[in-house]
């Protein structure tokens, strides 16, 4: 029995496990291949999933350790390079190789939505998810900002952004890389100010479940465009098929 599986916490709003059954039946392969969902407090855990699971092959990996399984890992696929992301893991030859599937999902979800690209963009979020948008724009020649709870890194706060108009006015593009407004936690949203976007805004949250997000809601209020990350779970979901299965 070949088994993969998705790790994080908490994982009550994946539905990875759900997508991966599909396809396993669609593929006729239910009777050897196995989805599971393990849920990791601690990444400290890690390695002994895989000693616990002596058939695991692969996994997805999800908030909050995209960053901190790299210390686990042996190699490093050159998806990785520039991100220092991991959201799929393979184990291969005895060894475990972190990739990055989620640039590839990002890029393609937003290419598909985008009529023009926009003069800048504005990140919510700095962590691994938000690693991966930024490697993305970077490819498309978008500038961004980002915006954090901390002033890191030259990041600008949600009390800047809150107080001068001129950030969001000159930002057509806002993503949402945080898990703000994820189930079950659906009644919150980010801090900002939703007054102040226009029928000009592209808002993109990656959260896909609620399917439409408080965030997106309020942006939708306000005249903006939006989209969730539904589609970009999907491209990324076949992307680590393709890498398990290479």
């Amino acid at each position: 029995m070949k088994q993969y599986g998705l790790i994080g916490f908490p994982l009550g709003h994946s539905f990875s496990k759900k997508y991966f059954d599909q396809k396993f039946e669609q593929l006729g392969l239910t009777a050897t291949h196995h989805y599971g969902v393990y849920e990791l407090p601690s990444i400290k855990d890690f390695p002994a999933l895989w000693s616990k699971h002596p058939q695991l092959e692969g996994v997805n990996v999800t908030i909050p350790h995209k960053i901190e399984v790299m210390s686990y890992l042996d190699e490093f696929d050159d998806s990785v390079a520039q991100i220092n992301a991991v959201n799929v893991v393979r184990r291969k030859g005895g060894k475990l190789i972190g990739y990055n599937s989620d640039v590839y999902g990002f890029k393609a979800s937003i290419c598909s939505w985008l009529s023009a690209a926009p003069s800048s963009a504005i990140i919510l979020g700095s962590g691994g998810s938000s690693l991966a948008v930024q490697s993305g724009l970077r490819s498309l020649g978008i500038p961004y900002q980002i915006v954090s709870r901390g002033s890191k890194k030259g990041d600008l706060t949600y009390d800047q952004l809150n107080q001068d108009p001129k950030i969001l006015k000159h930002s057509q593009l806002l993503i949402n890389t945080t898990p703000v407004g994820m189930f079950p936690a659906i009644e919150k949203a980010p801090q900002i100010p939703y007054e102040w976007l226009t029928a000009d805004h592209l808002c993109f949250d990656l959260i896909y479940n609620p399917e439409e997000t408080l965030f997106m809601k309020k942006a939708k209020s306000a005249g903006a465009k939006v989209k969730n990350g539904w589609e970009m779970l999907k491209l990324q979901a076949e992307k680590s098929w393709e890498i398990w299965n290479s």
